[in-house]
């Protein structure tokens, strides 16, 4: 899997390039940014890039840049079959007799290009016909060394199914009550038990939540985030290049939502404002835990719970808080200057997790949001293509180093043992919606103001059927 590459890590002196293409006039008026690479150049010319001969094989940045914007402009689909056509042709693979010295010194170059795209970008080989593409070009080169070139082809057949199936148990399906509920002045017994009853120990909920937060984000593959903002090539045909692919995404922005109701409704649902302030100690201490574990998603979803209206009006509960370690978490999640003082954070657990000795160490899970919102003004920030219809490579290597990134993050292993029962209870204890949230709090603390009386007659009619 790629990581985030220095300047100096992306060229390797000295390295053959690969047959380009003619470029066409103007297109390699860029510095290079890859070895051999231009900052802008045809599809074609970047395509070429792609493919390795005997005596080349691209840069690995370049791999997994290119693949990852490529989806832009050409089907994963459309490219693998390119791709597998050029290396035939390049390599003679169609005629009857192979130089077998020039294709034992290719062949191990094409399985390494395939093992990185497979690797990192499963999801390209879920259709039958991309799989037949490898197949067969593998089976042209095979000849050469039957034995060493099946061998290698059934462990990246098997490694691609592995993480297919993987990724096919997605983690949409362990949200059990995304819809949230109105709230009932008697809830029955599933809807009463709360979280301290199930972990009372703020540590333990901060690891069980990391926990979460890194299996929901291995789902997610590096491609979503350019799928997320595509809408279409201009020079391409009139339909985007692919569906929607964007669940695991959504579903990981589904699940921070789902947080933050979740610790609204635990601190708006006990009756006494003695066990409210206890539950909002309870969440700072928990989020005070994330921020120290590294988990910036998770710490953000409980301060923006606790800050939701149906909390904040919260006074005579907020008068028994010890309010200092929350106002220090709030002052790190400040939006001012576009988050400034999260930014310095996350640099620093950046910082710690390149220099980690430890799996826990290593934990760095940004606050999702942001990043997705950073991506999306990269995206919108700098165009596709430059006027003479180029591909604007510079973009994408700009975009490949934020996803590449976030990819590195993702593959830390959860140091911490997994609790079913909090896990559980984090994914399916049931959540008031806005407005039930809302009747919960007017109903703890009575309205202050006129407008809050007649919104709580309203509620306390449409969901209690009470005047």
């Amino acid at each position: 899997m790629p990581r985030t590459l220095s300047a100096s890590e992306m060229v390797t002196p000295g390295s053959p390039g690969p047959p380009l293409t003619e470029p066409t006039e103007g297109e390699q008026a860029g510095q290079p940014l890859l070895d051999g690479a231009p900052s802008s150049a045809s599809l074609d010319t970047l395509i070429q890039h792609l493919v390795p001969t005997a005596d080349y094989y691209p840069e690995k940045a370049y791999i997994f840049t290119f693949l990852l914007s490529s989806r832009l402009f050409i089907k994963p689909q459309e490219l693998l079959a390119r791709v597998c056509r050029l290396c035939i042709e390049q390599q003679q693979l169609d005629k009857p007799v192979l130089d077998k010295a020039q294709v034992r010194k290719f062949g191990p170059k094409l399985l390494q290009l395939l093992a990185e795209w497979t690797e990192t970008f499963p999801q390209d080989f879920q259709e039958e016909s991309t799989i037949g593409h490898v197949k067969d070009v593998v089976g042209r080169i095979a000849p050469c060394d039957e034995q060493a070139y099946r061998r290698r082809m059934h462990q990246l057949l098997q490694a691609l199914h592995q993480k297919l199936a993987a990724l096919s148990q997605g983690p949409e399906s362990l949200l059990g009550a995304d819809k949230p509920i109105s709230y009932r002045t008697k809830p029955p017994a599933s809807i009463h038990r709360e979280l301290l009853g199930v972990c009372s120990d703020p540590y333990t909920l901060a690891q069980q939540l990391t926990h979460v937060e890194l299996e929901r984000l291995r789902h997610i593959g590096p491609e979503e985030f350019v799928q997320a903002f595509v809408n279409k090539d201009p020079l391409a045909s009139t339909k985007p290049c692919f569906s929607d692919k964007t669940k695991n995404l959504e579903a990981y922005v589904k699940w921070f939502n789902r947080l933050c109701y979740l610790v609204a409704t635990e601190i708006c649902m006990p009756a006494k404002k003695k066990r409210r302030a206890q539950v909002i100690e309870f969440f700072v201490d928990v989020a005070r835990e994330c921020f120290n574990i590294g988990n910036f998603n998770s710490l953000m979803a409980i301060v923006s719970g606790m800050n939701m209206s149906p909390v904040s009006r919260l006074k005579k509960t907020w008068a028994k808080v010890k309010t200092a370690k929350f106002f220090i978490l709030e002052h790190q999640m400040d939006p001012t200057g576009n988050f400034c003082n999260y930014r310095t954070a996350l640099r620093g657990a950046a910082h710690r997790s390149l220099t980690a000795h430890s799996s826990r160490e290593k934990i760095v899970i940004p606050f999702f949001s942001l990043l997705i919102k950073d991506i999306y003004f990269l995206n919108e920030g700098c165009a596709n293509r430059l006027p003479n219809g180029h591909i604007n490579f510079e973009k994408f290597l700009e975009l490949a180093k934020q996803v590449g990134e976030f990819i590195t993050w993702k593959q830390v292993e959860c140091p911490f043992e997994q609790d079913p029962s909090i896990t559980h209870y984090l994914y399916t204890a049931p959540i008031f919606s806005e407005d039930g949230l809302y009747l919960a709090s007017y109903e703890s603390e009575s309205p202050e103001n006129h407008s809050e009386k007649e919104r709580w007659k309203t509620l306390r009619s449409s969901i209690l059927g009470k005047t």
